[in-house]
């Protein structure tokens, strides 16, 4: 009787065992793995008696061996009567065991292969015996592999495949010994076991339980074909052959139903949880997904200007599948794969639907099985730890708000059947709880935050925070991942989220800092050619470094304007190249919204001391709103506010070309000095690093006031500049008649202290370092303190008082009038701040890489004497 069962495909049924006490089966397993692999082919061809009889040959199957030289020679009858091996001309002895079974009629006998395959009959055609051939190898070599003798086989292709001496005139030995066969008893084998697996996968989950040893035993069977299949694969390594292409497309295949495999053993243990789901019906689930997304486009910030939209799906969830869509298109379709999908319970239409469709739209997965199905039958194996994720991500929105008792422990035996770290299994859930668009899910997604944040963090998250209205824990996880302190540079995208996560938080300065950082580290990744495209995602090809500056520039700048916080921002000390994209980026808003953004951009190149750009801009500024009020687009009421405003504008350039020279202020005014040049008091040539800050570049910068308002009463010059006698790009300072007399300055002090009233002016031109700090030099000059808001809502209120006041319930940013510092926390979103610009806030040593900064202290002198003249 057949001691193992063969199903139809030649594999073995795995519920017969052969009798391992027995001892013909210890014997042949004992000469299996005793004997010489050169002579296993020699074991596995089918030979043909030699003896002739009647002047023609015997040619009956040839079972045994002869025992005085091993060859299949000769059959039983024959040997009996013949006195030499016809082959080495050995004789025979007379007596004794002349005969020994051969290896593959041994494992028959021993039931190690079935009787079946007991083929002892000749066969004549000569195609059908070279089949014979290598299907008696394939079954040595499935006796190897179910009894633990894996290493036989890898050997055969070590030691015969690959040995170049191991050559044979015969077609049929060199057929097998050749490698080739090896790969096709892979491919053989795990036809074999998909065949096998279709009937359990269709049984019930409580029926599919009680063969989940033969699942095991399955898992076992594809792990011995992978580490065949490796070791075959060194033998083409280095070369591009077809065959090492088809090698690494069947090791795919078999290792992504090895791992459905096991999900499928762990689903047979908890198929309870198909009784289990929050959502009333699935149509229901569907709906609630789309709602997220809609949700989500909704509550979505605009790409950067000059970027494409940044890649990537809306929703973590469908950011996840889209990437197992990705790796599905570099996978071509192959017989064996094609195979795996019958393996689906549906019969492969849900794969189907989802190689045409792709992943996103097959979320919300319908049920368990479905899920298991798609996920580890579609997509490249390499990315299994992602299906994980994407699993327990549809088990938490499966499962989230049902009693934790009842699902729970599912979870954690998930975790310990696959190896999964506490610390992915929370990540899943706050991507689900992120994606989620209800308040409850945001709150608990903000308590988990705290205790998987770190280095490996996604960078969506931070992103996702920040679109929710949470900047402060956005900012929190960025702190913790930290991205923006390490070497290595980020992507773009990373980088815009990180400066409007800290604008939004009102940290000004860090935001002004981190821009100057990231754009140094792209500088030197580009002359390193480290820079791809993938880094910078542009729409154009011009270089990356100076895009990046443009682009976190100009985020900085359009986000303060959202906020009303331009006049902070003109304070900071950018420098020529940050500068370029600060002015294009006001004088282009200036044009929709010609009220605020460009009148600050004049009072920018006044706190510098460029008065010629001043009285530029200021030019500009007056074509566009002649040219706006020309056209009626508002009303009246406005118009006059716009007239009222450009007549202060003008004022202030007046008084600031009237401080030039009187040769370069005619120049002006008569339209001959139209350009400045920069020359050798250029920041970039004084500094041959201008990434970072100089104290002599922060001069102009970080000045208590305007030039107007900082002139002595007796001592009618300018203040003294860094630059070594040089303003305005090289413009001589003259201490004598150039700048007219005692009287000539006093007039123009009594004038502006008239018309534009000076201390709204001290407001828009104090630095933002001064804001931070709660400078005393102004507080404590109690003759210019005036409303906090009045001569920016001057500015700002042109048509634009809803928005001012809603701004305001924002981020109130503005001066206070009290003596007393600005409190250090200020809230946002109803809960405490992480940080403050007053908590490690950098000094001008910072900033100026360690030059030491002296403050001028002549503004309070000087207020004290217009104090006490009055």
């Amino acid at each position: 009787m057949d001691g193992r069962k063969q199903s139809a495909g030649g594999a073995t049924n795995l519920s017969l065992q052969p009798n391992y006490s027995c001892r013909k089966v210890q014997e042949a397993l004992e000469h299996l793995a005793s004997i010489d692999l050169i002579d296993l082919c020699n074991e596995a061809k089918v030979e043909h008696c030699r003896a002739t009889r009647d002047l023609r040959s015997c040619g009956c199957s040839v079972q045994s061996v002869l025992s005085s030289c091993g060859h299949a020679s000769l059959c039983e009858e024959c040997c009996q009567r013949c006195d030499v091996c016809p082959i080495c001309r050995v004789n025979i002895p007379k007596t004794g065991n002349r005969l020994s079974l051969r290896l593959y009629y041994e494992c028959i006998e021993a039931g190690l292969i079935s009787k079946r395959y007991d083929d002892r009959v000749q066969e004549k055609d000569g195609e059908k015996q070279i089949t014979a051939d290598v299907k008696r190898l394939y079954l040595l070599f499935d006796v190897a592999m179910e009894n633990n003798l894996l290493s036989l086989i890898c050997h055969y292709i070590t030691d015969v495949c690959m040995d170049e001496s191991a050559v044979s005139s015969d077609p049929v030995v060199a057929l097998l010994l050749d490698e080739v066969v090896v790969k096709d008893w892979c491919k053989r084998t795990f036809k074999n076991i998909v065949a096998e697996l279709q009937p359990i996968y269709n049984l019930n989950v409580k029926e599919m339980k009680e063969r989940s040893n033969a699942l095991l035993k399955f898992t076992a069977r594809l792990g011995c074909i992978l580490t065949v299949l490796e070791v075959l694969e060194s033998s083409f390594k280095g070369s591009l052959s077809a065959q090492l292409h088809d090698i690494n497309h069947l090791q795919e295949t078999i290792l992504k139903t090895k791992q459905h495999i096991e999900m499928m053993i762990w689903y047979t243990r908890h198929q309870y949880l198909e009784n289990l789901n929050r959502h009333d019906s699935f149509s229901s689930w569907r709906t609630d997904v789309r709602e997220r997304i809609s949700m989500a486009v909704k509550r979505a910030w605009p790409a950067p200007i000059g970027t494409s939209t940044p890649d990537g799906e809306i929703l973590f969830i469908l950011d996840a599948l889209s990437n197992l869509d990705k790796q599905q298109e570099d996978t071509p379709d192959r017989d064996y794969e094609l195979e795996i999908a019958s393996l689906q319970k549906d019969e492969g239409l849900s794969l189907s639907r989802a190689k045409f469709e792709g992943l996103v739209g097959s979320y919300p997965f319908q049920n368990l099985r479905s899920a298991i199905d798609i996920l580890f039958l579609y997509g490249s194996s390499d990315l299994v730890l992602a299906k994980q994720a994407i699993f327990l991500y549809y088990l938490f929105d499966r499962l989230w708000k049902i009693p934790d008792d009842k699902w729970r422990f599912s979870v954690d035996d998930f975790s310990a059947t696959f190896n999964i770290a506490r610390h992915s299994i929370l990540e899943s859930f706050t991507f689900y709880l992120l994606d989620d668009h209800s308040d409850e899910a945001l709150q608990e997604a903000c308590r988990l935050l705290p205790e998987i944040a770190g280095p490996t963090t996604h960078p969506k998250v931070a992103q996702t925070l920040l679109e929710r209205q949470n900047p402060d824990t956005a900012l929190m996880v960025l702190r913790w991942s930290g991205s923006d302190s390490g070497p290595d540079l980020v992507s773009l995208n990373e980088a815009v989220t990180a400066v409007r996560v800290r604008v939004e938080c009102g940290l000004l300065i860090e935001a002004f800092m981190y821009q100057r950082s990231i754009c140094t580290k792209a500088k030197k990744a580009k002359a390193t050619h480290e820079l791809s495209d993938a880094f910078n995602g542009l729409n154009n090809d011009s270089e990356g470094e100076v895009n990046w500056l443009e682009i976190l520039v100009s985020e900085i700048c359009l986000l303060c304007m959202r906020r009303k916080l331009v006049d902070r921002i003109i304070g900071l000390p950018w420098n020529l190249d940050e500068e370029k994209h600060l002015h294009k980026c006001l004088l282009d808003y200036a044009l929709e919204e010609p009220f605020t953004n460009g009148s600050l951009l004049v009072v920018f190149y006044l706190q510098r001391y460029r008065y010629v750009e001043a009285y530029q801009v200021d030019q500009k500024l007056q074509n566009l709103e002649e040219n706006f009020i020309s056209n009626k687009i508002v009303d009246d009421d406005v118009i006059n506010r716009m007239r009222t405003t450009q007549h202060w504008r003008a004022g202030l350039v007046n008084k600031g070309i009237h401080l030039l020279p009187e040769v370069e202020e005619e120049k002006v005014k008569s339209g001959q000095m139209t350009e400045l040049s920069p020359t050798k008091t250029d920041i970039n040539v004084l500094n041959p690093n201008p990434d970072l800050i100089d104290s002599s570049n922060l001069a102009p910068s970080y000045v208590n006031s305007s030039v107007i308002l900082q002139m002595d009463v007796e001592n009618p010059s300018p203040p003294k500049s860094n630059f070594g006698g040089l303003t305005n790009y090289g413009t001589p300072v003259s201490h004598g008649n150039k700048f007219g007399d005692m009287e000539r300055g006093m007039s123009m002090l009594k004038s502006i202290s008239k018309n534009f009233k000076v201390d709204d002016i001290i407001t828009l031109s104090t630095p933002l370092k001064e804001f931070n700090r709660g400078s005393s030099k102004v507080q404590k000059n109690k003759s210019l303190q005036v409303d906090q808001n009045e001569f920016s809502n001057r500015l700002s209120r042109f048509g634009r008082d809803a928005d001012v006041e809603a701004s305001a319930n924002l981020m109130d940013m503005t001066w206070s009038n009290k003596d007393e510092r600005l409190p250090a926390q200020t809230n946002m979103n109803g809960g405490p701040r992480w940080r403050s610009d007053d908590e490690d806030q950098p000094s001008a040593d910072t900033l100026t890489g360690g030059a030491s900064f002296n403050s001028p202290s002549t503004g309070l002198r000087r207020s004290r004497r217009l104090r006490n003249r009055k």
